[in-house]
Formats: C-alpha cells, sequence, structure tokens
C-alpha cells in the first residue's frame, strides 16, 4: 500500500463526520446501532470508562438519526456496516443533543445556573439547527427566552415538537460527570446537602429527567445516554425510570473498546509497522471484560491510539502510558473517603484484583461499602472481570498501565501517612541504573531499605508481608523508566515475585533480574534455622525459573533472593 493511502489516525477526534470525510480510520461499531434499534425499549442506558470511545459513538448516532442528515447517508455510511444494513429509523429524528461535563460545582447555585445554562444552550442549537423545519420557529424561540428554568424550555419545545408531528431523539453526553466531581472531591468539601437537593425531589437535575419520562408518550421517541458510572441511576429513582441499562449485557461488551482484531485492521490502515512495536500490547492496554460472558476482552481505545501515533510520529513510543489517561485515573486518590476504602485499595493492589459481585446503580451515600466502592472502581475502568469463581465474580486490575496507577496511588498514600519517609530521586535513579548496567543490585534495595521501609509506622507493620513489600519496591523501578517491572510473571514452574524487563527504548540496557521476595517478622530475627529454610526456599525456587523456556541459557538475566527482617534489616543474595 502507498503511503499516501494510509488513512491518519483518530487519537483526540470524536467528531464522526469530520473522520469519514477526511480520512481517518474508523473502527466500524455501527452494527451495535442496529442491535439498540431492535431493542424492545427504545430509551438506553450505557456507560464506559473514562477515553473508551463513548463521545464517537454518540457523534456515530447523530448522524445516523439526524434528518438533516439523510442527504449525506451514502456518503458517511455506504462502506459501513449500518450502511450497507440500514435500519428502518435512519435519518428520521430531530436530534436534540446534552453534554453536562464541565458544569461548575463549587456550590449549588453556581452548579444550577450552570446547569439551566447548558440546557438552555442545547435547546437553542436545536432550534437553530431544525429552523426550516418548525412552524412559526421566531415565535417559539421567544418563548424560549421567557422561560426561566432549563426544563422549562424542554416541556416548551418537546410540545412545540409534538403539536407538528416530529419525533425527538435526545442523546445526553456525561450525564454524571457532575456527581463525579463531587464524589472526588469528598463529602468535607460539599457536604450530602449539595447533590441530595439538586438531584431529588424537586431538584434542578431531577426536574430535567423528569420532563424527558413525560415526555417519551409524545415527541420523545428516543433517547441515549452515556456516562461513566451508574451512581446518580438510584438517586434519580422514579424520577427517570424508563430506560433500559445496557452497561452489563453481554451483547454489548464490544460496542466501545477495541477487540485484537482491530487493532490489527487498525494497524494496517494507518501504516502502523507492526516491527517497531518492542512492548507487550495486550499487557499495557488490553483487558477490558463488562461482562463473564461478553466475546471478546477489549483494548482502551484512547491507550493504544496514543500508543500508535508514537510509533507513526516517532518510530518509537517514548511514553507508553498515556498522562492524559494517568491524569484521569489520577482521581483515585481522591476516592478513597475513610479507612475501609483505603484498605480495600491496598488488598486489590496487593493481589491483583478482589472478589465482588458488580452493582448495577447505587447511591452516592453508599461508597463507604466496599461492594459499592468496588463496583465504582469497576466502572471507571480501574477493575474489570476476570472469571467467576466460587460463584462470585473475581475483578482484577485490566492491564499493566492501571497497574501503575494504583502502585503510586499506594506509593503516595504512605508517604502522606508517614512524613519522614524521604524520597531522593537522583539517588534512586542512580540505584536503578546500578542496577540495570552494572548488575548491582544492592544500592536499590539498600535506598528503598533505608528510606521507606525504616520509617514506616506501626499502622503500616501491621500490614508488611511480601506483597506489601513488592508495592513499595515497583514503583521506583517504574518511574525511572529503565524497566518494565512486572509482578507474578507465569512460567512453567510457577509465577515469579518480581521480574525486572528492560525497557523497549533501551536495547543496550545490559541486565535484567528476577527477584524471590520474603519476609520476616523481626521476632524471628535470630531464629538461623528458619532463615536458612527461607533461604534455601527462594534458592530452589530460583532455579527452577532459570530454567523456564523465557530464561533457559541467557546470560542478561540475573536472579537474586532478597529477605527483609522486619523493616530495618535485610539479606540480598544472587543465584550464582
Amino acid at each position: 500500500m502507498d503511503t499516501q493511502n494510509f488513512k491518519k489516525l483518530t487519537y483526540g477526534n470524536s467528531n464522526f463526520e469530520k473522520i469519514i470525510t477526511e480520512n481517518y480510520a474508523y473502527v466500524d461499531k455501527t452494527r451495535f446501532i442496529e442491535l439498540l434499534e431492535k431493542e424492545t425499549n427504545p430509551h438506553h442506558f450505557f456507560i464506559r470508562p473514562r477515553k473508551f470511545g463513548k463521545s464517537l459513538f454518540y457523534s456515530t448516532l447523530l448522524h445516523y438519526y439526524d434528518v438533516n442528515k439523510a442527504d449525506n447517508f451514502e456518503r458517511l455510511f455506504g462502506e459501513l456496516y449500518i450502511g450497507k444494513h440500514p435500519t428502518p429509523k435512519r435519518s428520521s429524528y430531530m436530534v436534540m443533543q446534552f453534554n453536562f461535563s464541565g458544569l461548575n460545582t463549587a456550590d449549588r447555585q453556581n452548579f444550577i445556573d450552570d446547569f439551566n445554562s447548558a440546557i438552555k444552550i442545547s435547546i437553542f442549537e436545536f432550534m437553530l439547527r431544525y429552523q426550516n423545519i418548525i412552524p412559526n420557529v421566531d415565535m417559539l424561540n421567544e418563548q424560549l427566552k421567557e422561560a426561566s428554568t432549563g426544563s422549562g424550555r424542554l416541556k416548551l419545545v418537546l410540545a412545540a415538537m409534538n403539536t407538528i408531528g416530529r419525533k425527538v431523539f435526545v442523546l445526553i453526553d456525561e450525564y454524571d460527570h457532575f456527581a463525579n466531581d463531587l464524589i472526588v472531591m469528598g463529602k468535607q468539601h460539599t457536604g450530602d446537602e449539595f447533590y441530595y437537593t439538586v438531584v431529588r425531589a424537586n431538584g434542578v437535575v431531577r426536574d430535567f429527567y423528569e420532563t424527558l419520562k413525560i415526555n417519551t408518550s409524545d415527541a420523545l421517541d428516543r433517547i441515549f445516554i452515556t456516562g461513566i458510572s451508574p451512581v446518580m441511576l438510584n438517586d434519580l429513582t422514579s424520577g427517570f425510570n424508563i430506560a433500559n441499562n445496557l452497561t452489563l449485557e453481554p451483547a454489548y461488551n464490544e460496542m466501545m473498546g477495541f477487540t485484537q482484531e482491530e487493532v490489527n485492521d487498525l494497524m494496517l490502515k494507518t501504516g502502523v509497522d507492526p516491527a517497531l512495536i518492542q512492548v507487550d500490547m495486550e499487557m499495557y492496554y488490553n483487558g477490558y471484560l463488562f461482562n463473564r460472558n461478553g466475546g471478546s476482552k477489549v483494548y482502551n481505545p484512547s491507550m493504544i491510539l496514543y500508543f500508535f501515533e508514537q510509533l507513526l510520529r516517532n518510530g518509537a513510543s517514548e511514553n507508553i502510558i498515556d498522562s492524559n489517561m494517568k491524569t484521569d485515573y489520577g482521581r483515585l486518590q481522591n476516592l478513597v473517603q475513610n479507612g475501609m476504602n483505603s484498605l480495600k485499595l491496598l488488598e486489590i493492589t496487593k493481589n491483583n484484583g478482589v472478589m465482588s459481585d458488580i452493582i448495577s446503580d447505587f447511591s452516592i451515600d453508599r461508597l463507604d461499602d466496599d461492594k459499592y466502592f468496588v463496583s465504582l472502581l469497576f466502572y471507571m475502568g480501574l477493575l474489570t472481570i476476570d472469571r467467576q469463581m466460587e460463584g462470585c465474580l473475581y475483578l482484577k486490575i485490566p492491564n499493566y498501565s492501571i497497574r501503575t496507577v494504583f502502585w503510586e496511588y499506594i506509593e503516595q498514600l504512605i508517604s502522606d501517612q508517614n512524613k519522614d519517609i524521604m524520597v531522593d530521586p537522583s539517588e534512586q535513579k542512580e540505584a536503578v541504573w546500578q542496577l540495570a548496567y552494572r548488575g548491582n543490585l544492592t544500592p536499590y534495595i539498600d535506598y528503598v531499605s533505608r528510606n521507606i521501609f525504616c520509617r514506616l509506622s506501626n499502622r503500616d507493620l501491621e500490614r508488611f508481608d511480601e506483597k506489601y513489600i513488592k508495592i513499595m519496591l515497583l514503583n521506583g523501578l517504574f518511574q525511572s523508566k529503565l524497566y518494565v517491572p512486572v509482578t507474578e510473571r507465569e512460567v512453567e514452574s510457577g509465577y515469579i515475585d518480581m521480574y525486572l524487563q528492560r525497557s523497549s527504548l533501551l536495547p543496550d540496557l545490559r541486565y535484567e533480574w528476577v527477584w524471590e521476595i520474603k519476609y520476616v517478622k523481626k521476632s524471628n530475627e535470630k531464629n538461623k534455622k528458619l532463615l536458612q529454610a527461607v533461604k534455601k526456599e527462594a534458592f530452589d525456587q530460583l532455579a527452577r525459573y532459570r530454567q523456564a523456556q523465557d530464561f533457559a541459557a541467557r546470560s542478561d538475566v540475573r536472579y537474586a533472593v532478597i529477605i527483609f527482617i522486619g523493616k530495618d534489616r535485610y539479606e540480598a543474595h544472587e543465584l550464582t
């Protein structure tokens, strides 16, 4: 294929018409439009994590159903699934769009004003878009200007559409954005009153959704709502109980996100050279499953597009994890509003997952409860379905990229709780360099022991174990960008505690490492038989790992036993 025939990547672009008409690569999800239209209930609620393709699918629906786009249908959809299998309702609606991101949540009155303003803007955009269809449009516009609330304007325009016999499709993006802002701000910033007075009885948000509900028997024919969490569904209660929540339905598992087949096709269309890919894309970006019976695990689309963008621009990926993605998921720290949630996050980080059911809808005031908090992490994309186990779901951290977010959170949490912990970036960097290029184990282990472990509080020591130690070792290694540290790497003879894999950007890095980590309580420090037994067990494990297919006959991999004794002593020995 000639270079000029390659399509452009859609990274940062969610405008469907622009993507189709300006030679961008479009991952065709339009078969799901057909599926949605066949649903008995025409009102749909569907949520996915941030940066997962919701806005592009929203834009696709807009262009497919907008009566104003009818003349461009073939140009926009002719090469896509839905263009070859058009549905009865294509190009037949006046589409009304709402986006509730970026609302002012500083206080209740500012929010009410912003919410009403967002509705007002959407209504007048609707009027402008369909001014050639709406009779007496100037009179209606004057009536809309006189209305005092967003819901009042919505009632007027829907009543007018009913009078002229026109059907409306309402699209709502970021329906829960303000609620998620309040969650991460914490109760100490907002109190309970703010949220409940706008969402529950007679609140401005509830009034909006009640207006939609009332009009579904007349002009309002279809609704599609998207966001990132179901936290408002329960609180709206009877105010809006008409939408069918399709979020966890197996048929819609791949409606957003990229399957492996779609990723491969995207590479072909955009000219991404597989020879340039020196990392395990599946480990970094894949792993999302939204129903245990879903067809395929999916990649986070923004993550994979960012990675491909770097390959096409620079021939290599200098930053494997998108800093914009990390900013979004960095809100994790603010979600922990109590000690129990903090402990649950530590448990998840140590075990790479947790046993839990997924709650389909819940109130904002239930997040102190483990199962609701874990469900929120699932909807945010910080956990995903792994398997069913003993009658319950096992949720795991989806991929390496998200795992680093947990590591960083735990490191920050421990630092906040232990103010005398010292992190010297230059010493840490030098210590990891010694590991990588000189094969010198001691500087890094000694650095972590002196600056972190020795300074831990008694509260931290209560949960001190091998998994806790690994978390503290991991973050500095990850931040160095010399290594891709992997925990519980599976080989034929077991699971490696820590494997320090060289970064794909540093082919000259001399040494990879396999570490077996052990912990002995301070009270057993003088028990020489126990220490010897622990050491022997660790060396035996390393000897087996060295014979594994991935490591046999390799001279660039070194093997070490690291035994921490209490919080202030350690032994580090290489396998010779």
